[in-house]
C-alpha cells in the first residue's frame, strides 16, 4: 500500500477545521445590544440595573484595563428555530484560548440571577432546548476588561499591572452577540473527529491502530457533503462509529478524569477580581452539572466559597444542590491553596482548621486530603499535619516542573520530619488543567513511572490558573475516551474513590522522606519582601494576642476573648498566604494591597494585646514575654533607655534591672560583652567575631559582606533564580561612614552606611547587648535596583557536613555538597527563622525576622581549614509581572549567633521575632502554661474555638530527638485531652497529681492538649 499519511492527515485537518467546525451554529440572529460603563470599582447588579444603557455595535473598541461594561442584549428567538437546540453566542473579542487573564464576563437574567458565564471556548448560554420560537431573550452582561499580563510571554515590564497605572484605552474589540441555533450533529461530529484525529497522531507510525484511524478518517471525509455540511454530518458520524467503538486494551493505563478550575485567589489579577471569577467559574460548573449526570468536580479553597456565598447568593445555592447529588466535590481542606514552604507552622494548622471546619459546617462533609496542585514546592512538615488534621492523601502536580531531576515517582507514601506517611499522588499528566488531548493523554501513559507496580493515576480536568473550569467539550472528550483502542480509559469519579483503588492497588508503593523540593520557582523565597515581612510580622502578632488574651480572659474578670476578630484576622492572613501573593509572584496592585491589609492587620492586634494587657489592671511597668523561652535580655523602658530584665516563658516580670553577666564595652571599632568580641572594619564588614567562650575566631573570612548579584532568570522573572546569578556580582565595600551609635554598658552598636548602585543607601547598625553572644544587624534599606538580588554573606571557619534550616514544627538538613545532580539544584532554598551550621562541639547560627530564602556552600583553604558560607537573600528586584517590585524603603533585622547548638537556635528566633513588650499592669499573674522538660516546645496557646473556655495548647518537639516533661497550667486544671488540630478529642491526656499533664514527644512530634479548667468556688 502506498504511504499516503501526509495526504490523508492534510485532508482532515482542513475538513475539520475549515468545513466541520464552523458549522456548528447553523443560524444565527443578532442580538440588540447597548451598554454602560461603571465607573471605577465594579458595582452590584442592581447599581447595573438601573444605570443608562447606550446603543452598542459589534466591532466598536471596548473595556479600559481593569474596566467593568454591562450590555444589555436583548431579542428573540425566531420561528424557524423551533424544534432545535438555541443558544446566545457571545464573543466580546477574546484573545487566544485561556480564559483566565482577558475579557470575561457574567450572563444574568434581569432579575439578576446568574446565568452562565462566557470564555473564549466557552461562549454559549442556554437559551432553550428545543426551543419553542418566539421565546424573549433579556440579559444584562457584566462583563470585566482585564488586561493580557502574559502578553509576549513575559518578556518585558507592564505597566497594566495595576489600575493606577494601566491608563483608560479600550482592550478589546466586541465580535459577536447572536441567538444562534446549535446544530447537534455537526457539534458531536466535530467531537469525534477532534478524538480520533488526535489519537492517530500520537500513536506510532507503525502501529496498525494508527493506520486503521487514517483510513477510516478518510473514507469518512468522503461522505461530508461540502455544500451541506449538517445535512450529511450523521452519515460520516455513522462511518466513523466502528473505529470509535473499538475497546481499549485490558492492560490499557487508567485515569480517573476529576473537574477542576484552578482559581488562584491573586495572581496577574487582584482579589477583588478573583472574587468575581469564583463566579463566573462556579456558573459554569453547575451548569454543566445539569447536562452531564457523570461529572464530577472537585473544588478547593474554602476562603473561595465564602466569597461566592456572600456576593451570589443564587450561584452558592446551586453549589449546594451539586454537593447533594455528589457531583461538586469540596476537597483540600484548607483556606487557599497556601505556598508550600513559607507560612509558618501555626498557619498551616490553621489553614487546614479553618478550611476543613467551612466544609463541615456548609456541607456536612470532612475532606480527606490535600489538594495542592501548584504551590511551588512542599514542607516536609505536611504529611504530619495533613494527618493531624484527618486527611489520608496528598495530591500535588508542580514537582513535574523540576528543571534539573525527574522525580522518581508518581504514586507514593510521603514521609515527614517525625515519621508521619501519607498516601501521595503527582498526576503524571502534568498538569491541572486536562483537556482529555490526544497529546495529554499520551503523555500521561509516558510519564508514568509506577507501570508494572501500579496502572491508575488522576488528571484534574478544567480550565484553569484564572478559572473557567470544564466545558461541555471536555466531558464529550471524555466520554470518548472511556473505552477507546489506543487510549488510556478515562473514568470521571470521586477523587477519594481514585485514592482507594490507587492505594489498593499498589500496597508496596515507594517511600520519599523529606522535602518536597521544587528545582524551579526558587525566588519565590524572596521576591516582594515587604509582603514576606507582613506575613512573619501578623503571624507572631497573631500569636502574641492569642496568648495575652487568654491569659486576660483568665485572669481578669469582665474580660471577653476576642474570638470575632482573631477568627477574622486570622483568615485575612491565610488568605495572603496564596501560593502567588506571599512568594511574591503576583502584579503590583496585589503587593500594595497586601501591604495596606498587613498594616491593618498590625494595628488591630497591636490594639487587641493592648486591650488584653490592659484588662490585667493598672499598676506598675511590667515586660511580657510570648517567647515559649525565658528570655534574660535587654529591653528599653517606654523612655528608650536600656533595661536588662529576665522574664519566664509565656509570662510577665516588672521592669526591673537585673545584674547582667558582664557589662558592654566600646574601643573604637570592637564590641566586647564577654561573650563575643566583634571587630568592625573600616569598609563595614565584620573582620573578627571571636568567640570568648569557645576561644575561637567565628569567621573564615569578612562577615556580614553585601553582595549585589544580577539577577536576569532565563523566563519567570518574580519566580526564579537561575544558577547563573553567582557568576557575575559586586562587593559592597565603600563604606560611606563607621560610626558608633551607642556605649552604654547594657549596649553598644556602630553604624554604617553606604550607598551604591542606582541610588540605593543602606544603614545597619550591628549591635551586641549584654549578656547575649547574638549580634544583630539592624537594616535599614532604600533599594532602587532592576535585576539585582542583594546577599548578605557570613564565611563561617566550620566544616559542615549538612546545614539545618527551621521549617515549620521542625527543622530539615540539607548537605552542603553537591555530590550529585539533586544536590546541586539546591543552590537556593528556604527556611523559616534561623539556619544553622555546626561540626562537633561547635555551631554558629543566622538568625533573621523576615528573609527566607538562603544558600549555604562549603569550601576548603590553602590552610587545609573549611568555610562553611550562608548567604542570607535579602532582597530582589524582578521587573515582571511587577516591574516596581521591591522598590523603596525596608527594615528588616538578621542576626549571627556564634556558639549556637540547634536548642540555642529554636530559642533565639523565637526572641528575635517575639521581641519583649513593655507595658502598665498590675498583679503577677501566672504563665497560662509553662513546660518542665527541654525540647519540648509550645507554639500556640488559645481558648478552644467552641467557646467552652478550654484553653488549648499546641506543642512540638523542637531539636529532633526524643523529648518528654510536664505541662503545668497557671489555673486550676480538672483534666485534659489531647485533640486532633480541629480541637476534637482523640484521647485523654493523663493529668498528674499536682495539677500537671505530662507529655512525651517523639522526635519533631507535634501534640494539641485541651484543657479543661476546675471550676473554683
Amino acid at each position: 500500500m502506498h504511504d499516503e499519511r501526509r495526504r490523508i492527515e492534510e485532508r482532515v485537518e482542513r475538513l475539520h477545521h475549515q468545513r466541520i467546525r464552523p458549522a456548528i451554529y447553523a443560524s444565527t440572529v443578532p442580538f440588540e445590544v447597548a451598554a454602560w460603563q461603571a465607573p471605577g470599582e465594579p458595582v452590584s447588579f442592581e447599581e447595573a440595573a438601573a444605570a443608562p444603557y447606550e446603543p452598542f455595535a459589534t466591532g466598536t473598541p471596548w473595556g479600559p484595563p481593569w474596566g467593568t461594561t454591562w450590555f444589555r442584549m436583548r431579542g428573540q428567538v425566531p420561528a424557524e428555530f423551533a424544534g432545535r437546540r438555541v443558544e446566545a453566542v457571545i464573543d466580546l473579542g477574546f484573545v487566544g484560548d485561556w480564559p483566565g487573564n482577558q475579557a470575561e464576563a457574567l450572563v444574568h437574567l434581569t432579575d439578576g440571577t446568574p446565568l452562565k458565564a462566557v470564555n473564549p471556548l466557552n461562549q454559549y448560554v442556554p437559551i432553550a432546548h428545543p426551543a419553542a420560537g418566539g421565546e424573549p431573550v433579556d440579559y444584562l452582561v457584566e462583563a470585566a476588561s482585564n488586561p493580557d499580563i502574559l502578553a509576549n510571554d513575559f518578556a518585558g515590564p507592564t505597566s497594566l499591572g495595576d489600575v493606577l497605572t494601566a491608563g483608560d484605552r479600550p482592550l478589546y474589540t466586541f465580535r459577536r452577540a447572536d441567538i444562534a441555533v446549535l446544530d447537534e450533529e455537526v457539534w458531536h461530529l466535530d467531537l469525534d473527529v477532534q478524538v480520533l484525529r488526535e489519537l492517530m497522531l500520537e500513536l506510532g507510525e507503525h502501529d496498525p491502530r494508527r493506520h486503521e484511524i487514517m483510513h477510516a478518517l478518510d473514507r469518512a471525509m468522503d461522505l461530508l457533503d461540502l455544500d451541506d455540511i449538517s445535512g450529511s454530518a450523521a452519515a460520516v458520524r455513522e462511518a466513523l462509529k466502528p473505529v470509535l467503538a473499538r475497546p481499549a486494551h485490558a492492560s490499557a493505563h487508567r485515569i480517573s478524569g476529576v473537574g477542576h478550575a484552578h482559581i488562584d485567589s491573586a495572581w496577574l489579577w487582584p482579589i477583588r477580581e478573583t472574587k468575581r471569577k469564583t463566579a463566573r467559574t462556579f456558573s459554569n460548573v453547575t451548569s454543566l452539572a445539569d447536562e452531564y449526570e457523570e461529572f464530577v468536580f472537585a473544588c478547593s479553597q474554602a476562603q473561595q466559597y465564602e466569597w461566592v456565598r456572600d456576593n451570589h447568593p443564587h450561584v452558592w445555592a446551586r453549589i449546594r444542590e451539586s454537593v447533594k447529588r455528589g457531583q461538586w466535590v469540596p476537597v483540600g481542606g484548607m483556606w487557599v491553596e497556601a505556598d508550600g514552604n513559607l507560612p509558618g507552622g501555626e498557619a498551616i494548622a490553621r489553614q487546614l482548621i479553618h478550611g476543613k471546619r467551612f466544609f463541615i459546617e456548609h456541607f456536612g462533609i470532612e475532606t480527606k486530603g490535600m489538594w495542592l496542585p501548584d504551590s511551588f514546592g512542599y514542607t516536609a512538615a505536611y504529611p504530619q499535619l495533613a494527618r493531624l488534621a484527618g486527611n489520608e492523601w496528598f495530591l500535588t502536580q508542580k514537582i513535574s516542573w523540576n528543571q534539573t531531576n525527574r522525580f522518581p515517582h508518581h504514586t507514593f507514601w510521603w514521609e515527614g520530619i517525625d515519621g508521619t506517611r501519607i498516601f501521595t499522588h503527582f498526576p503524571p499528566v502534568d498538569t491541572y488543567n486536562a483537556r482529555f488531548s490526544g497529546e495529554e493523554m499520551s503523555r500521561a501513559v509516558r510519564n508514568y513511572r509506577e507501570k508494572g507496580g501500579a496502572a491508575r493515576s488522576l488528571a484534574p480536568f478544567g480550565w484553569g490558573d484564572g478559572g473557567g473550569g470544564p466545558t461541555r467539550e471536555i466531558m464529550e472528550r471524555a466520554r470518548r475516551l472511556r473505552d477507546l483502542e489506543g487510549s488510556p480509559k478515562v473514568e470521571i469519579e470521586h477523587p477519594d474513590a481514585f485514592f482507594a483503588k490507587a492505594r489498593a492497588e499498589y500496597p508496596d508503593a515507594p517511600v520519599w522522606v523529606g522535602e518536597l523540593y521544587l528545582e524551579l520557582h526558587r525566588a519565590t523565597y524572596t521576591s516582594q519582601a515587604r509582603t514576606k515581612q507582613g506575613n512573619r510580622r501578623s503571624e507572631h502578632r497573631l500569636r502574641e494576642a492569642e496568648l495575652w488574651a487568654t491569659t486576660a480572659a483568665l485572669h481578669a474578670p469582665g474580660y471577653t476573648y476576642p474570638y470575632e476578630k482573631l477568627d477574622r484576622l486570622w483568615k485575612t492572613v491565610l488568605l495572603h498566604q496564596f501560593h502567588d501573593i506571599l512568594p511574591g509572584s503576583s502584579i503590583a496592585w496585589v503587593h500594595r494591597e497586601a501591604e495596606a491589609e498587613y498594616a491593618r492587620v498590625a494595628g488591630e492586634l497591636e490594639e487587641l494585646t493592648a486591650d488584653a494587657v490592659a484588662a490585667l489592671g493598672a499598676g506598675g511597668a511590667r515586660v511580657f514575654n510570648t517567647s515559649p523561652y525565658g528570655r534574660a535580655e535587654v529591653v528599653r523602658t517606654p523612655e528608650g533607655a536600656p533595661v536588662y530584665v529576665e522574664v519566664p516563658a509565656g509570662g510577665s516580670a516588672p521592669l526591673a534591672s537585673a545584674e547582667p553577666p558582664q557589662p558592654v564595652t566600646v574601643d573604637g571599632r570592637v564590641l566586647d560583652n564577654g561573650l563575643v568580641r566583634v571587630q568592625v572594619a573600616e569598609d563595614g564588614t565584620l573582620s573578627s567575631v571571636y568567640d570568648l567562650r569557645a576561644n575561637r575566631e567565628v569567621l573564615a573570612e569578612p562577615g556580614n559582606l553585601l553582595r549585589l548579584h544580577t539577577d536576569l532568570p532565563n523566563y519567570w522573572d518574580a519566580w526564579d533564580i537561575d544558577k547563573h546569578y553567582r557568576n557575575r556580582y559586586t562587593d559592597l565595600l565603600d563604606a560611606e561612614s563607621v560610626t558608633v551609635v551607642e556605649d552604654d554598658p547594657l549596649v553598644g552598636a556602630i553604624r554604617v552606611t553606604r550607598a551604591f548602585g542606582k541610588g540605593s543607601r543602606i544603614i545597619q547598625t550591628i549591635t551586641v547587648r549584654a549578656g547575649s553572644p547574638r549580634i544583630d544587624i539592624e537594616t535599614d534599606l532604600d533599594w532602587h535596583e532592576a535585576e539585582k538580588i542583594l546577599k548578605a554573606v557570613f564565611p563561617v571557619d566550620i566544616r559542615a557536613p549538612h546545614s539545618s534550616a527551621e521549617i515549620q514544627f521542625g527543622h530539615v538538613q540539607r548537605p552542603t555538597h553537591t555530590n550529585t545532580s539533586w544536590e546541586a539544584a539546591r543552590f537556593e532554598v528556604s527556611g523559616h527563622r534561623w539556619v544553622h551550621i555546626g561540626e562537633p562541639g561547635y555551631g554558629v547560627a543566622v538568625v533573621n525576622d523576615s528573609t527566607y530564602g538562603h544558600d549555604v556552600s562549603r569550601t576548603v583553604r590553602e590552610d587545609g581549614g573549611t568555610t562553611t558560607t550562608v548567604g542570607l537573600s535579602l532582597v530582589r528586584a524582578p521587573r515582571v509581572p511587577d516591574p516596581g517590585a521591591d522598590q523603596g524603603r525596608h527594615r528588616f533585622t538578621y542576626s549571627l549567633l556564634p556558639g549556637a547548638d540547634l536548642a540555642d537556635a529554636v530559642a533565639e528566633g523565637y526572641a528575635l521575632n517575639l521581641p519583649l513588650r513593655v507595658a502598665e499592669a498590675a498583679g503577677e499573674p501566672e504563665p497560662v502554661v509553662s513546660v518542665d522538660g527541654e525540647g519540648v516546645t509550645v507554639e500556640a496557646v488559645k481558648l478552644a474555638d467552641d467557646r467552652s473556655g478550654d484553653v488549648v495548647v499546641r506543642l512540638y518537639e523542637s531539636r529532633g530527638g526524643r523529648a518528654s516533661g510536664v505541662l503545668r497550667t497557671g489555673f486550676p486544671l480538672a483534666g485534659g485531652q489531647v485533640t486532633d488540630l480541629l480541637e476534637r478529642p482523640l484521647e485523654d491526656a493523663a493529668v498528674q497529681a499536682d495539677g500537671g499533664v505530662r507529655v512525651a514527644l517523639r522526635p519533631f512530634q507535634i501534640l494539641t492538649l485541651r484543657l479543661r479548667r476546675a471550676e473554683v468556688d
